[in-house]
């Protein structure tokens, strides 16, 4: 890698759905008065992580999303108060995992369908039926994350480029960067709100900060 570079990710602020623990995928909910402090100060944590203005910001498609990275800064000019970065770019491979019948789901509750002890990274999940969404296995999300990387490895060469999305795309993304197998993703766990730095030295890519909040900040 010849990156010069770093890559952020930042998950999106608190929904209903996100704290009640139900799965999330195409459903479009928006964050809740929670969420929006929370994305207020994930700003902080730019302020302090990023290496300049960013060279780009890319969104999902999703509004709590688009609506962190804007309560972020980000894409709002450094001369009112932002943190730059141009227009965000909505990347629909930014999409959070579609969950196919699982969808609005809480892991307790898919496991009482199933009779097991599912876990998504492992097992899947299952295809929606008439009015549901398709639903998408591991190894999709994971191509859809390489098509991402792919996508913003040139604007790494002019600097930090920030990614804001969901927490299950971004921990395979974060394991595809890392090459490690998507299903390291599970290993990352990830807060709402939280933002990680993905980088790499002497060419081997590796994490140099993960899962920071306001709090956390050293």
């Amino acid at each position: 890698m010849s990156e010069t570079g770093r890559l952020l990710l930042l998950r999106h602020g608190a929904t209903e759905w996100s704290t009640s623990g139900r799965h999330t995928g195409s459903t479009d909910v928006p964050l809740t008065e929670v969420g929006e402090e929370q994305a207020r100060g994930a700003s902080r944590v730019l302020h302090r992580v990023l290496e300049g203005e960013p060279a780009l910001v890319a969104v999902s498609p999703r509004q709590r999303a688009q609506r962190t990275a804007r309560l972020a800064g980000l894409g709002v000019p450094v001369a009112d108060g932002g943190l730059g970065g141009g227009e965000p770019v909505v990347l629909e491979d930014l999409a959070e995992w579609d969950y196919g019948a699982y969808e609005g789901l809480t892991t307790p509750q898919i496991r009482e369908q199933r009779g097991d002890d599912w876990r998504v990274f492992r097992d899947g999940v299952a295809p929606g039926g008439q009015g549901q969404p398709p639903g998408e296995q591991l190894e999709q999300v994971a191509a859809r994350c390489e098509r991402v990387l792919e996508r913003v490895r040139p604007a790494l060469g002019r600097g930090d480029v920030v990614l804001v999305a969901h927490g299950h795309v971004l921990r395979v993304l974060a394991a595809v960067w890392l090459e490690a197998g998507p299903q390291a993703g599970a290993q990352l766990l990830l807060d709402t709100a939280a933002v990680c730095v993905l980088d790499a030295e002497h060419g081997v890519p590796g994490v140099r900060r993960w899962n920071l909040t306001p709090g956390l900040l050293t």
